[in-house]
């Protein structure tokens, strides 16, 4: 098996605002976007041609991929222009695949070395016209629950009652196919929702007694929400080698595996624990505390007495002396003005909630900060509460405490009583 089929054509409503001007398969996890992850895996397994189902954002997907050389692995593209269910967004790689039998996966989803070398193995071995991957979760309800018997799928319930909860396994969105899958393709419904639902299709095959379970042995993860950013860059950090390069002036403190790109430029007095990325034409410091799991992604400042902590940075954003940033997510092109704080943990102990498509939601994390898009702007001495999103370029007025959410390109001043008062010269 030698091809694979990636389906990155969604909108990513879910993600915004950090997927309001790109695709969420480039948001950047430990330095690099999301896809690339995938894509190193692929090549990794030995896969030597892939197609990307794209749409949202295209050009800016094809453009990156195309701007990194990729080596024996070709890759090749076609757009999804109407999307209408993941049985039709699948149905773009028929021809890509002939009569082969290739991995198939949602954009997505991220997993840990091996894996899909070793489903391959088991398709091959089991000679299933389709092996589903499936991975044990805490609480299922929110995925496909998955019945499984020995190694075959048994039923796949989707959006489960708790009545349904058969198990704890749940649909890990990679699967390995062969042509029996355009087949039910061609022949599933439009589902209650009105669109063609892949799930629909495998049940076809199900039926037939020919799909097998692949359970992943070690980690997946679906970067759906913006805090799953977090999460997985926190997993692929941990296997994080050290390789320090780049300028390091006298006082620079280095601890564990940490990741400094030879154009880089840490100051004196930086104090850095691993693991930690620092990316191309950074500039950290002076005298600056950088904590585990923070990615600096690209020519990004971070000025003077500045603590970051589990936070993700991204392209062109300086972070100005004195702040605070932690368990946050900050877009490209920002600037946060001297002493601005992103509030991490709620006083009553709660899990932090957030605004997902306009409903809040709870992110399940004792420790979130702010979720930031794109060209905004703080103002020195802001604060940010926990779980604030604030949209392609916000603002905020200086000494503003931001509690709700900001929409895009609105100003927020802090609330402030004005009186005059008349001073005695003789006081």
């Amino acid at each position: 098996m030698k091809k694979a089929a990636i389906l990155a054509a969604g909108d990513s409503t879910r993600m915004r605002p950090l997927s309001s001007n790109r695709p969420k398969h480039l948001l950047p996890i430990a330095g690099k976007p999301l896809l690339f992850h995938t894509l190193d895996a692929l090549k990794d397994a030995g896969m030597e041609e892939v197609l990307v189902v794209y749409g949202y954002e295209g050009q800016a997907l094809r453009d990156a991929i195309d701007a990194r050389d990729w080596g024996q692995m070709r890759i090749s593209y076609i757009r999804q222009d109407k999307r209408m269910g993941t049985a039709h967004a699948a149905g773009h790689a028929q021809k890509f695949a002939e009569d082969d039998h290739i991995l198939l996966m949602y954009g997505d989803v991220l997993v840990g070395p091996e894996t899909y070398t070793k489903l391959i193995d088991q398709h091959k071995q089991t000679n299933a016209n389709l092996t589903l991957t499936v991975y044990p979760v805490e609480d299922p309800a929110a995925y496909g629950v998955v019945s499984v018997e020995g190694k075959k799928v048994k039923d796949l319930i989707e959006k489960p009652r708790e009545d349904q909860m058969v198990s704890n396994l749940v649909n890990a969105g990679i699967y390995a196919v062969g042509p029996e899958l355009w087949e039910a393709i061609a022949k599933t419904k439009k589902s209650d929702r009105g669109e063609y639902e892949i799930t629909d299709s495998i049940m076809m095959l199900v039926h037939m007694g020919k799909v097998g379970a692949f359970t992943i042995e070690n980690w997946w993860i679906d970067v759906g929400k913006p805090w799953d950013l977090l999460e997985a860059n926190e997993i692929i950090m941990k296997n994080a080698l050290r390789a320090v390069a780049g300028k390091l002036e006298d006082g620079v403190t280095i601890k564990g595996d940490v990741v400094v790109d030879p154009s880089a430029h840490i100051k004196s007095g930086a104090y850095i624990e691993g693991p930690v990325y620092i990316g191309p034409e950074c500039v950290v410091g002076p005298n600056c505390y950088i904590r585990a799991y923070t990615a600096l992604v690209a020519r990004v400042k971070i000025g003077n007495a500045v603590e970051i902590k589990n936070s993700i940075i991204m392209e062109n954003t300086n972070i100005g002396h004195l702040s605070y940033v932690g368990d946050s997510i900050i877009g490209r092109n920002s600037n946060f003005g001297a002493g601005t704080i992103t509030a991490n943990l709620r006083h009553d102990d709660q899990t932090v909630r957030v605004a997902v498509k306009e409903e809040r939601v709870d992110s399940g994390r004792r420790k979130l900060g702010a979720i930031i898009a794109d060209d905004v702007k703080t103002g020195i001495g802001t604060s940010i509460a926990p779980g604030v999103v604030m949209a392609t370029g916000a603002r905020t007025g200086v000494g503003t405490i931001v509690e709700r959410d900001v929409p895009e390109n609105v100003l927020v001043r802090p609330k402030q009583k004005t009186e005059t008062v008349h001073l005695n010269p003789k006081d």
